[in-house]
């Protein structure tokens, strides 16, 4: 359990010091919404999920908010597991709509780690890292949210493809939020604009203990493009 002692650690720089998540154990990256939702089902997909983080060793990467289900999933896991599991990365302009007002700085001992950083480029690109350092089972989850949680998503089911990392990318589909995604996924293949084997890219899960599972039994699509990534 964390402990109440009120403490504040607030990065603001692109070039921080590595985080103390990377034990090489699994790191997952949540993309969520700044808000609640209406349906109460929401904020406790998003408890589910932080509790079984905390059963299963796993340490969170997210976008750094205070509310919503961003703030629900790592206050819930921070409480659990302590600071130290959770690492919060949002760009400065978001400071203002993500996050509560405090004065630009988040309590450590309520929602973990925190680095400031100057552009959503930025953002992505260490919530990434994070996860491709991780151990087995790392990958990116994405519960509700509005655009920027499909675009983060979306982001990420690219990169797979174009072999610019291997790890899992999963939808939390509470209530049925992602069936229209899941949906034109399946459009996509029968149009002929996704391959059948790359349509397995997004994996689908009905619960969080499902979403641990389906992370660590992931595997890579055959289809992806072969890339070489390392030319300059």
């Amino acid at each position: 359990m964390a402990s109440n002692t009120a403490a504040t650690q607030t990065t603001s720089t692109e070039d921080a010091a590595p985080s103390p998540m990377l034990n090489k154990g699994p790191v997952v990256c949540v993309f969520c919404g700044a808000s609640p939702g209406t349906s109460p089902a929401h904020l406790e997909a998003a408890r589910s999920l932080a509790r079984a983080f905390h059963k299963h060793n796993i340490s969170l990467v997210y976008g750094g908010g205070t509310k919503g289900l961003m703030g629900e999933v790592a206050r819930t896991l921070t409480e659990l597991s302590g600071p130290s599991a959770v690492h919060g990365i949002i760009p400065e302009a978001l400071l203002g709509l993500e996050r509560e007002n405090t004065g630009g700085k988040t309590d450590i001992q309520s929602y973990g780690r925190t680095t400031v950083v100057s552009s959503m480029h930025s953002r992505k690109e260490l919530m990434a890292k994070e996860v491709q350092e991780g151990g087995t089972g790392s990958g990116f989850v994405a519960l509700s949210g509005g655009y920027g949680t499909l675009e983060e998503l979306m982001e990420m089911i690219t990169w797979n493809q174009l072999g610019l990392h291997g790890k899992g990318v999963l939808v939390f589909n509470v209530e049925g939020y992602y069936d229209g995604l899941l949906q034109w996924v399946r459009t996509a293949v029968g149009a002929g604009f996704v391959s059948p084997g790359n349509a397995g890219i997004l994996v689908e899960a009905l619960d969080a203990e499902e979403v641990v599972k389906e992370l660590r039994e992931y595997r890579v699509s055959e289809d992806r493009f072969q890339l070489d990534w390392s030319q300059k």
